[in-house]
């Protein structure tokens, strides 16, 4: 019988595409005798060895005979899906000891490997490894090489470049979630402790990452969908120590646990995603060792490899990469310790960017716009980002310009609370713009601009609009220019349009009551929309909008205004009373689901928490949502459920 996933804890009607996606997709997965197989490939035996064996990760006891590679060899790299593994590179017998062969195995058939490609030299030592079910990851890994590369596992082919690490080396090792890599150790020619990630949806170099607790080389890594372990390794001496990361989050490793046994050089080791297990070693041994990963704490006996080995290549159809859903257990790294669905009309996650307050502007909240309640904590910016905006996708959250009109934007990922890492570039400096986008682009709309580079008035409101396509990180790309150049505005968007509100549009104390817009999904000049209520400067600092209308909120209009008003997207024209604040607010964060508003902090004038909600759909006045963490004003805010992505 199917086993299908528990939705009582959703709201909604959910369709059967819906519960199929989730079923396939990741969300729930039982786990079957082989997602949860894990494959050990090659090592030294003392010579190069050819065996595949697979151990069932779910239950101890010894491993068993898969098969064996096309090349017996060592010191190489395995990626891992559900259906399939992937053994690149390795070192040979043959002169000169290196080779570009890529094999793979089918993980539900045992059997002899097949060829899959070339690596793009002819390279050993691929041990830092990491993927998803779609995209693995390498170093290329022969010394004082820094080179990243690429496969998608479930075709064959050649390798293709992705980036370069922030420092050469080999013998590192990999740790993976569903969205993010971290390479961590090396010899270069001296060990390393330097950790650095890449994302693995994109292309690019790496980004430093934190630090080991000690440099080393010739140890291993295994993850959950949320944490990484390093094991073992040698500093020269032979290391025995466990320590972890959460892949989330940038920072240093913390040390939770020993292996048992020490003869931990070239050991490998991979995950179910709760269970992480530890294989062979040098002095080459037989030891399969295992442990918790979300707990720690030192290793027991597992079971035996089927011979003596070191410097294998290990991985599993259900590691990290993979999601906790292959284990068949709900996403429990989740902001709301449940299953969050994402895609049209699902998102519910709202967040806010640190913004103007006497300190602590280091600070990011969330809340679940589906409930009311207070905000609670979600991570720190990677800088103080008053003034700053952010736009959003289903899974990306990218925060842009700050206080000083940095070109610097940064990014957190929805499916995990942590701090912010670097996206990219502005094309120029600015803040105080009016943000939105689509499934695929964010839009940042105008600005205030301190270089008076383009299109600025006397108080350096430009007319500079920028896009971003969130799925790769880098620099903004120009759009086109404003129709009216202007700062502290508004912005929303449906899935077609992006608009701005409103701001200050020459020297101070000059507003607008200009909307404009453009098509998000091209590139071009800002069009006439229609006209607010009244000339307005900081209405909402975030998107509020349904997949049909635009709302936004107080503002000073000179005075501080508790008016909200909205516009049909679709239809050019000016807007309309909505109903009113709680209180009078200007400069309020916002962040929004397909059908539900908030409207968090602002001045009042005196620096606010409150969060305020509304209905889209209706025409009413605001009611309590509850507080945010801090007194802020001048932020930006955002969700994975505005309107642009309907």
């Amino acid at each position: 019988m199917a086993n299908y996933p528990q939705l009582d804890d959703c709201s909604g009607v959910w369709k059967l595409k819906d519960v199929n996606n989730a079923v396939s997709g990741g969300y729930w997965r039982v786990l079957t005798s082989t997602t949860g197989r894990a494959l050990n490939a090659g090592g030294f035996n003392p010579g190069y060895s050819d065996v595949i064996e697979q151990i069932q990760i779910e239950s101890s006891g010894n491993s068993t005979d898969f098969g064996n590679l096309s090349v017996a060899g060592g010191e190489m790299g395995a990626i891992g899906t559900p259906t399939r593994m992937v053994f690149l590179g390795r070192g040979i017998e043959a002169s000169p000891n290196t080779s570009n062969i890529i094999d793979y195995v089918t993980i539900a058939t045992a059997g002899n490997a097949a060829d899959f490609g070339d690596m793009s030299g002819a390279t050993q030592r691929t041990t830092g490894v990491g993927g998803n079910a779609t995209r693995g990851v390498f170093t290329e890994g022969t010394t004082d090489i820094n080179g990243l590369e690429y496969i998608t596992p479930s075709s064959t082919g050649n390798t293709i470049t992705f980036g370069d690490m922030t420092v050469a080396g080999s013998f590192r090792s990999g740790v993976t979630s569903p969205t993010r890599i971290c390479y961590g150790e090396g010899f270069q020619p001296a060990t390393s402790n330097v950790i650095d990630f890449v994302e693995i949806a994109t292309t690019g170099n790496a980004v430093d990452f934190g630090d080991l607790t000690v440099a080393r080389r010739g140890g291993s890594g295994l993850s959950s969908s949320t944490r990484g372990v390093f094991a073992g390794g040698i500093q020269p001496s032979v290391l025995s120590g466990l320590e972890f990361i959460t892949i989330a989050s940038q920072g240093n490793a913390i040390d939770y646990g020993d292996l048992a046994n020490t003869n931990n050089k070239g050991c490998d080791s991979t995950s179910n995603s709760v269970r992480g297990i530890v294989a062979g070693g040098a002095p080459v041994q037989n030891i399969i060792q295992q442990f918790n990963i979300a707990t720690g704490g030192n290793t027991t006996d597992f079971g035996d490899l089927l011979a003596t080995v070191s410097d294998s290549a290990l991985n599993s159809g259900s590691h990290g990469g993979l999601n906790d859903g292959y284990q068949g257990t709900r996403f429990a790294n989740l902001p709301f310790g449940k299953i969050t669905p994402i895609g049209v009309n699902l998102g519910n996650i709202g967040l806010f960017n640190a913004g103007e307050i006497s300190a602590g502007t280091d600070v990011m909240d969330f809340i679940n716009i589906a409930s009311t309640g207070n905000a609670t904590d979600w991570g720190n910016l990677s800088a103080a980002n008053a003034n700053g905006g952010a736009t959003a996708s289903e899974t990306r959250y990218v925060t842009n310009g700050n206080n000083t009109a940095s070109l610097d934007m940064n990014y957190v990922e929805f499916a995990s609370k942590g701090n912010t890492a670097l996206f990219g570039d502005l094309t120029v400096r600015r803040h105080l713009g009016g943000t939105g986008g689509n499934k695929t682009r964010g839009i940042m709309y105008s600005g205030q601009n301190p270089d008076n580079t383009r299109g600025d008035t006397a108080d350096g409101a430009c007319n500079v609009i920028d896009y971003i396509t969130y799925a790769t990180l880098g620099n903004a790309t120009d759009f086109g220019d404003a129709n009216v150049a202007s700062y502290f505005a508004g912005g929303c968007s449906s899935a077609t349009r992006t608009l701005k509100f409103g701001g200050i549009a020459e020297a101070p104390g000059t507003l607008t009551n200009s909307i404009e817009f453009v098509s998000t999904a091209s590139t071009g000049n800002g069009a006439d929309f229609g006209n607010l209520l009244a000339a307005n400067e900081s209405p909402t600092l975030g998107p509020i909008s349904s997949s049909t209308r635009g709302v936004v909120a107080g503002g000073k209009a000179p005075g501080i205004v508790n008016v909200i008003q909205y516009v049909t997207l679709a239809s050019e024209g000016d807007a309309t009373d909505f109903g009113d604040l709680t209180a009078a607010r200007a400069q309020p964060g916002g962040a929004c689901s397909a059908t539900r508003g908030t409207f968090a902090g602002g001045e009042e004038p005196a620096v606010s928490t409150r969060i305020d909600f509304v209905t889209i759909a209706t025409t009413a006045n605001a009611a309590d949502f509850g507080d945010l963490t801090i007194t802020v004003s001048r932020h930006g805010g955002n969700s994975n459920g505005n309107g642009g992505l309907s």
